[in-house]
């Protein structure tokens, strides 16, 4: 076969939401374009040797993967990114490809792009969200990764789109990017709020959202939150788990395939 896309996360160590969030996407692409051969990398090196220590599962970084197809004979390439946003991750694996282009110049390698690229992205993943009834004295609370990459800003765009759509009530903040929920609390007091919806947003629902949101530590949000006398209600919902969501990474797929 001389066709074949790589699937890249960023990965996780959480095997159900392996299965819920990334596999479940990886078995849309199969299903989606049948005459390709799918292959998977994540793109942290950190769950690569995680996975290899703790559970002897082995996992290629795009690098590595790359190799592999070239050795195998494939002579175009198509990497589609499971990333939120084009951040440090998915400029990794940029880099590690058109690395791979500059030495391998009979291959042709294509990238597409992660969920939030331009405004139609922003449009469709505000309109794949299922999003509930937000009274008055309740706030829809989203937590993102976050970065300290200048696509940080991604998050901010995103929660205007939102608030267009639906609520001023919704706020989305992250865990190392410039809005914490340090900086939504005191919104969420201004505005007389008694009861937030606290969900994840992020592909996976791994370490950040078991620990980080709902975690039985002080800091975690929802206990921040509950001693900041909120009620909570929690939605674990990972984005690789829905079905609109999964369509738009399949859609930038299409576009460098077709495009070709």
């Amino acid at each position: 076969m001389e066709k074949e896309i790589i699937v890249a996360s960023f990965g996780t160590t959480f095997e159900e939401a392996e299965k819920l969030c990334i596999k479940s996407i990886e078995k849309r692409v199969k299903k989606e374009f049948n005459g390709y051969y799918t292959e998977r990398a994540f793109t942290s090196q950190m769950v690569i040797n995680k996975l290899k220590k703790r559970d002897g599962i082995s996992v290629n970084n795009v690098t590595e993967a790359l190799g592999k197809m070239k050795n195998e004979g494939i002579s175009q390439i198509y990497i589609q990114s499971l990333h939120i946003i084009p951040g440090h991750e998915y400029n990794k694996l940029v880099n590690q490809a058109e690395l791979f282009k500059k030495e391998n110049q009979d291959i042709i390698v294509k990238i597409g792009v992660p969920l939030l690229y331009d405004d139609t992205d922003y449009e469709r993943t505000v309109n794949s969200i299922e999003i509930p009834q937000i009274k008055p004295d309740e706030a829809l609370v989203f937590m993102g990764h976050g970065t300290d990459h200048s696509s940080d800003t991604s998050y901010s765009l995103l929660e205007k789109y939102f608030r267009k759509e639906y609520s001023d009530n919704i706020f989305i903040g992250t865990m190392e990017g410039s809005i914490t929920l340090g900086n939504i609390i005191p919104q969420l007091f201004r505005r007389k709020i008694k009861k937030i919806i606290l969900m994840p947003f992020m592909l996976v629902t791994g370490d950040h959202v078991i620990n980080d949101m709902t975690g039985d530590k002080d800091s975690s949000w929802k206990n921040t939150l509950i001693k900041g006398g909120f009620e909570v209600e929690v939605n674990m919902l990972g984005l690789g788990q829905n079905k609109k969501i999964q369509d738009i990474f399949i859609s930038h797929l299409k576009t460098i395939i077709e495009n070709n």
